[in-house]
């Protein structure tokens, strides 16, 4: 349901950047077919949708299926909280869209709302509260995934399993975890404060009233900073696992790679400020954040020379997880170097604010998120559904998006030496900017056409599943427990918790010819509760109605949001056992692995 939801808000968000390219090839000497007001409403879209419900929302559906396979749980640690996390970011998805149904602007502030621009004074309209509310649902959504993930891998591991035996997904999960749990309650009280500025008259953030909109950049880049690495981190991770597979052999200097993915983790909190280097905080404040904006970039290559060890002599197979693998390296290095351009305060004062920021920021999120989300889907795919995807259609879609990415974002680099700043909707030709701006339509168009074969790769798939079916349960040989369950796996993941006495225990096993037990015990699994929808549905009215301004329904909405968390935690039944004979029926229905 993650993956489906965050699917329907990438084709939102990636019309979104169609419109935005178009209007700034058709922009020179000429106004477009987009006013201004309208161009920063949706610029401010894309962002917020591609970040909040987009990347976060694959990765959360990829986490929820993976990690507890991995580490040899039957689910996560609270299902109710995790069905919870799941309405509420649909809600504020929801949210984020209204106003296509009932009127009214959405926000034109730039994805990051930002100060003075948000305040009252020069947005009056109903556009950044949309904007407020539908991140403070889908902020609580994701904190309450965070706490969960985090205390299934702590609570919930396989017996046996240390914390130095986790698979490096798991860890760099809990990376992105952790910054969860930390760096969002940041924007929720933020983006409160600048609601008690609108709807209250205060002036945390205005231009009077000893107001300061330094705080907000403070305050906003304190989690969006992190924010970068949580979508980064788990992509990271996901790499490691298919190197390795591919690679057949265990990831070279495990441990070196979990430090380097807990350091990234630390020092993430450290970089906010070389966001506004430009802003005059001076050059004792500006080196420092220099220094460590550039000391971040060193755990990053110790992955990337691990990731070329394990590839060393290793047996590399070439399956389409690999290839977005090679482009994600391509694309890191190339936007690394540009990372590190920005961590240095006279370079970035040239080049803050343009088109080159743009590129660097897309060079990340799609060569190093994006990338890890269509290989991970690629390569656990079999496991979640039980049959491949095309392999040659997989391959064909990489192209696609490797060639789409150099024609959308090199010119912007482009752009940017030459002076190009970002948000800008028309232009004069004398600049001679738009043949670059034209280029980048162009590549939006070659990625457009890398998302169609996707859909048809899948639609092809689905039609072709029983010659693609894998029947093994491990269609790539590969090293960690989840491929030690059938395809797909039941619903209670493992029958029988498997005993870990090596870090890659399930590639041992097969390698001594050990099997699996059969001795079956009852199974203790979730009833289902439709409490997480209610919650999530009477929060979705309390923000139409703050938004609205309709203080009843605002009111009923919270009171109904209190009354049914109060219901559901008196509860105490929301587990039931499934009888080992039921167990046995079930295995045996799914082709139990010998």
């Amino acid at each position: 349901m993650y993956m489906i939801f965050a699917a329907v808000m990438f084709f939102r968000g990636f019309v979104d950047a169609g419109m935005l390219w178009l209007q700034q090839a058709m922009g020179a000497d000429s106004p477009g077919y987009l006013s201004a007001d309208h161009f920063q409403q949706i610029f401010t879209a894309h962002g917020d949708i591609m970040v909040f419900f987009v990347t976060m929302g694959f990765f959360f559906g990829l986490m929820n299926w993976i990690i507890p396979l991995m580490i040899g749980a039957r689910d996560l640690a609270y299902p109710f909280l995790n069905s919870l996390g799941l309405w509420l970011t649909v809600a504020g998805g929801l949210l984020i869209n209204f106003f296509f149904f009932i009127g009214g602007d959405f926000a034109n502030t730039g994805w990051l709302a930002i100060a003075p621009y948000s305040e009252l004074e020069f947005n009056p309209g109903v556009g950044v509260d949309y904007l407020i509310w539908s991140l403070q649902l889908s902020g609580l959504g994701s904190l309450l995934a965070g706490i969960n993930f985090i205390a299934t891998v702590i609570k919930k591991r396989t017996p046996g399993m240390t914390l130095l035996q986790l698979p490096l997904f798991v860890w760099t999960s809990i990376g992105g975890m952790l910054l969860v749990i930390s760096a969002f309650p940041v924007i929720t009280a933020t983006t409160l404060l600048l609601w008690l500025d609108r709807s209250l008259g205060m002036h945390f953030f205005t231009t009077d009233f000893g107001g300061n909109q330094m705080m907000y950049f403070n305050f906003i880049w304190m989690w969006g900073h992190p924010e970068v690495y949580i979508l980064v981190l788990p992509a990271f991770g996901m790499y490691s696992e298919i190197v390795s597979t591919f690679s057949r052999k265990p990831i070279s200097g495990y441990v070196s790679m979990v430090w380097a993915a807990m350091t990234i983790t630390f020092l993430s909190y450290l970089v906010w400020l070389h966001h506004f280097f430009t802003m005059g905080a001076g050059p004792a404040v500006n080196s420092f954040f220099g220094i460590v904006t550039m000391l971040i970039a060193i755990p990053s290559g110790v992955q990337v020379f691990n990731w070329t060890l394990t590839m060393y002599k290793g047996k590399v197979e070439f399956a389409p997880p690999m290839y977005w693998f090679f482009g994600f390296v391509v694309l890191f290095c190339i936007g690394g170097m540009a990372g590190v351009l920005h961590a240095s305060p006279p370079a970035d004062f040239q080049i803050h604010n343009t088109l080159f920021l743009v590129a660097h920021f897309h060079t990340m999120i799609i060569g190093i998120a994006l990338f890890g989300v269509f290989a991970g889907v690629e390569y656990w795919f079999p496991k979640i559904f039980g049959f491949r995807l095309n392999e040659r259609l997989g391959k064909m879609a990489f192209w696609l998006w490797l060639f789409g990415y150099f024609f959308s974002f090199i010119p912007l680099y482009i752009l940017g030496f030459m002076g190009a700043t970002r948000r800008l909707d028309h232009y004069a030709s004398s600049t001679g900017w738009q043949p670059l701006y034209i280029t980048s339509f162009i590549g939006f168009l070659i990625i457009t056409a890398g998302i169609i074969v996707q859909i048809v790769q899948l639609t092809v798939s689905i039609r072709d599943r029983k010659k693609l079916r894998d029947r093994t349960g491990d269609p790539w040989n590969g090293r960690t427990l989840e491929w030690s369950t059938t395809s797909p796996p039941p619903f209670y993941n493992f029958a029988i918790l498997p005993k870990m006495n090596s870090r890659e225990e399930f590639w041992d096993m097969k390698q001594e010819g050990r099997q699996f037990s059969k001795d079956y015990h009852d199974v203790e699994v979730p009833r289902n509760t439709g409490m997480g929808v209610y919650i999530s549905v009477l929060a979705f009215l309390m923000g139409f109605g703050i938004v609205w301004h309709i203080h009843w329904l605002a009111f009923a909405g919270l009171i109904g949001c209190i009354i049914c968390t109060i219901i559901i935690s008196f509860d105490e039944h929301r587990e039931y056992l499934l009888p080992a004979a039921e167990v046995a029926k079930i295995e045996a229905s799914h082709g139990t692995r010998s």
